[in-house]
C-alpha cells in the first residue's frame, strides 16, 4: 500500500514524509496542473534528497496542457529531474511520454491524463509505451474502480482525500470578468476566491487562476475513508492526498491520520467509524466531505 501526498513547502514534504507518507507529489506550475505550490528545480532536488533519505520517494507533475512554449523548454527539465533522480513524473501528453522515450537517462512516468483515465484498456496501452501506473480519473465508480484494478498488472492511482476540478479553463475567466465591471482584484489561490451555485446561498466552488488558465472545484473534498479496507481487499492500494486547497499544518494532520489507517487495516484492527470521526474533527468547516462519484451507478454518470 503507498500513501502519496502532495506538498506547499519543504518544510511540508519533511513534515510529511515524518507522519510516514510514502510519495511526495511536488512540480513546478509550468509544466504541472494544480499544485499547491510551484517549486524551483533546486527546491525539487532538496525535497527528492530529504525523501531518499528516509526511503521515500517523489513524483514530479509534467501534466499540465502543453502548448507549443511549454514543449521547447520541457526537455530540458525533464533532463534535470533525471539527473536529480526523481523516482517518477506524472505525465498524460502524448508528446510529453515521446520526449521521456528519447531522453538517455530513464525517467519512469505514471499515465495522468485526467479525466480521460476511465478503463483498463486505455492504461494497457500506455504500458505498453512505458507508463509504470496510472492516476484514474476522479470520475469513475466504485465498480469501475474495482474492474480497472482487477484487469491491470500496474497500480492505479485513486484519490482518497481532497479536492475535485470540476471545470478549467485556458482562459483568464476571472479576470475577464473584472475587466467587464471595472474592478481589478487578486485571481490567485491565496484570495480564496468562490463561486455559488444558483439558488443555492451556502454553497462555495473555490476558483482561481494561474498560468494554466483558471480552475473551478467541487464544494466538498472527497474523502473515501469508510470505503478504505475495502478498496485495499480489492487491490486498490495506490491513495491519493490533494492538499492543494488545505491550510498548511491541518494537511499533515491529515495525512498522518491516513498513515494510521492504513497500518490499522494491515494489521486487521481498522474500524471506519474512528476514522470517519476524526477525519470529521480535522476537516476545515468551510469545506464538507463527500464520497465523490464513488458510491454512484456507473449508468447514472453522464
Amino acid at each position: 500500500m503507498e500513501i502519496i501526498a502532495t506538498a506547499d513547502s519543504i518544510i511540508q514534504a519533511e513534515k510529511l514524509l515524518r507522519a510516514g507518507v510514502d510519495r511526495i507529489y511536488v512540480g513546478n506550475s509550468q509544466f504541472g496542473l494544480r499544485l499547491p505550490y510551484s517549486f524551483s528545480v533546486e527546491e525539487l532536488r532538496e525535497i527528492v534528497h530529504l525523501a531518499h533519505q528516509k526511503g521515500k520517494k517523489v513524483t514530479v507533475a509534467v501534466n499540465s496542457l502543453m502548448h507549443n512554449e511549454h514543449m521547447e523548454l520541457l526537455p530540458e527539465f525533464l533532463e534535470r529531474l533525471a539527473e536529480m533522480e526523481v523516482d517518477t513524473v506524472a505525465c498524460g501528453d502524448p508528446g510529453a511520454i515521446m520526449l521521456l522515450t528519447e531522453m538517455t537517462k530513464p525517467l519512469p512516468f505514471i499515465y495522468d491524463a485526467q479525466t480521460f483515465v476511465t478503463s483498463a484498456e486505455q492504461i494497457s496501452f500506455w504500458e505498453k509505451q512505458g507508463a509504470v501506473g496510472a492516476v484514474l480519473a476522479r470520475e469513475l465508480t466504485e465498480v469501475e474502480i474495482k474492474a480497472i484494478t482487477k484487469s491491470l498488472s500496474i497500480p492505479v492511482e485513486v484519490l482518497v482525500y481532497g479536492p475535485t476540478c470540476i471545470h478549467q479553463s485556458k482562459r483568464k475567466l476571472v479576470t475577464n470578468y473584472q475587466r467587464i465591471v471595472e474592478m481589478e482584484d487578486d485571481t490567485s489561490k491565496e484570495r480564496g476566491l468562490y463561486l455559488r451555485e444558483p439558488n443555492d446561498e451556502t454553497s462555495q466552488l473555490p476558483i482561481y487562476e494561474d498560468e494554466s488558465g483558471t480552475h473551478i472545484f467541487a464544494s466538498e473534498d472527497i474523502s473515501l475513508v469508510p470505503y478504505l479496507a475495502d478498496l485495499y481487499a480489492s487491490g486498490c492500494r495506490t491513495w491519493k492526498l490533494d492538499g492543494v486547497l488545505a491550510e498548511s499544518d491541518n494537511f499533515v494532520q491529515i495525512a498522518a491520520l491516513f498513515v494510521e489507517a492504513k497500518e490499522a487495516i494491515v494489521d486487521n484492527r481498522f474500524v471506519p467509524e474512528y476514522f470517519v470521526n476524526k477525519l470529521t474533527e480535522l476537516q476545515p468547516k468551510t469545506r464538507k466531505l463527500d464520497a465523490g462519484f464513488y458510491l454512484k451507478n456507473p449508468d447514472d454518470v453522464k
